[in-house]
């Protein structure tokens, strides 16, 4: 069996899924992108399938090692995006070759549930409780918010007593026994962030995301040490070596994307990484179907798995949602706020080929917003 082509599609919202296809017909599918960036991994893609083509599909370790490697230079969001998605997509054929899901590929399943949040808030987080309430109906025992919209380098007494209240508001619609999580997505400065997560610990968040930004990680020990609350990261790093000193600083919660951190095959060592930390598994993924199938597999096969982020609902999602391309929702049919594991092969779901076929014609060209401050200069979105 031999890998003969890959196709990239440009879906909307501001998804690249990948299909990769054999000589005898059997079909993966991946989701390569950074959000924002779609196009330019969509390149990345074309580049490395040039190795691909005539391989065995099935020596996915060995095809990593290429990827990832055999360029020389190595690394970044981009390159890793790309692998990510074709690595997903090699697994997808593994299983459907072998009759076997991804879970079962990776050493079996270590639980049959698996605990997923819904999102809250928007970018300017907003009206929580009735979405809270929204939530809380359709059985979700846990949602994510951002902490804060635009925020000054130096926050204000208003502003932060802003963040305080609006977690202070998502508590009290949960209760006791549901979570919250809270992003700062990097918007708050380390001092910033000490000061917050001080009068955020009597609200028990589930963790608190992204204190810092990734390229002051450096600064997360002395966040960790000051605080009682879990903090998480992850988002934005994309390998088992640029994990490793988050996790020595003692975060609680690593956060690698499926679709950014070198697919399941790095994700899955990611995890085991993360474990002799005593750290938990919350992978990233605010993205399409391909993506959430890739992330439940691994969640399924991982002890140290701790809950998924998944899209439904989620602000982003405009004209296009997380079940517009498949043929069957059932694998995303969330039950008391948890998936179900199945034994479908492969990623577990039937991609809508011709829906899919159909928006790449128009595609999408989606950008995140450029935030700036109230004196005109640039602020972290």
């Amino acid at each position: 069996m031999k890998i003969a082509r890959i196709e990239t599609f440009l879906v909307p919202p501001r998804w690249l899924f990948c299909r990769v296809e054999t000589d005898d017909g059997v079909v993966g599918w991946g989701e390569p992108v950074v959000e924002g960036r779609a196009e330019v991994v969509r390149a990345a893609v074309d580049v490395l399938a040039e190795y691909l083509i005539g391989q065995d599909p099935l020596r996915i370790q060995d095809h990593w090692q290429v990827l990832t490697k055999g360029g020389f230079y190595r690394g970044g969001p981009v390159l890793s995006s790309a692998v990510a998605g074709l690595d997903q997509a090699l697994w997808d054929i593994a299983g459907k070759t072998y009759g076997a899901p991804v879970h079962a590929l990776l050493g079996g399943p270590v639980r049959d549930r698996v605990r997923v949040y819904a999102w809250v808030g928007g970018d300017e987080p907003a009206e929580l409780g009735e979405q809270i309430a929204e939530q809380v109906e359709a059985g979700f025992t846990a949602v994510k918010m951002n902490g804060a919209g635009a925020t000054s380098p130096v926050p204000t007494v208003a502003e932060t007593a802003a963040v305080v209240a609006r977690v202070a508001a998502a508590r009290d619609a949960l209760g006791p026994e549901r979570d919250v999580a809270v992003d700062f997505h990097g918007r708050f400065s380390a001092a910033a962030s000490r000061r917050v997560l001080a009068e955020l610990a009597p609200l028990h968040p589930l963790f608190v995301e992204e204190p810092v930004l990734p390229e002051q990680n450096h600064l997360l020990p002395g966040l960790v040490a000051s605080t009682s609350v879990p903090l998480a990261t992850g988002e934005r790093l994309y390998s088992r070596a640029e994990f490793l000193p988050v996790l020595a600083a003692g975060v609680a919660v690593a956060q690698p994307d499926l679709s950014h951190a070198g697919g399941i095959s790095e994700v899955h060592r990611i995890a085991s990484l993360a474990e002799t930390y005593g750290a938990q598994l919350a992978p990233h993924c605010p993205l399409g179907p391909i993506a959430l199938a890739a992330s439940l597999q691994v969640a399924f096969a991982t002890p140290n798995f701790l809950i998924q982020e998944q899209s439904r609902g989620i602000h982003y999602n405009k004209g296009a949602d997380l079940l517009s391309y498949v043929v069957d929702p059932e694998p995303f049919r969330f039950v008391d706020g948890q998936a179900q594991r199945g034994d479908a092969p492969g990623l577990g779901i039937t991609v809508d080929e011709a829906a899919v076929r159909d928006v790449d014609r128009t595609g999408h060209a989606w950008r995140n917003p450029v935030w700036r401050h109230a004196d005109g200069s640039f602020a972290e979105w």
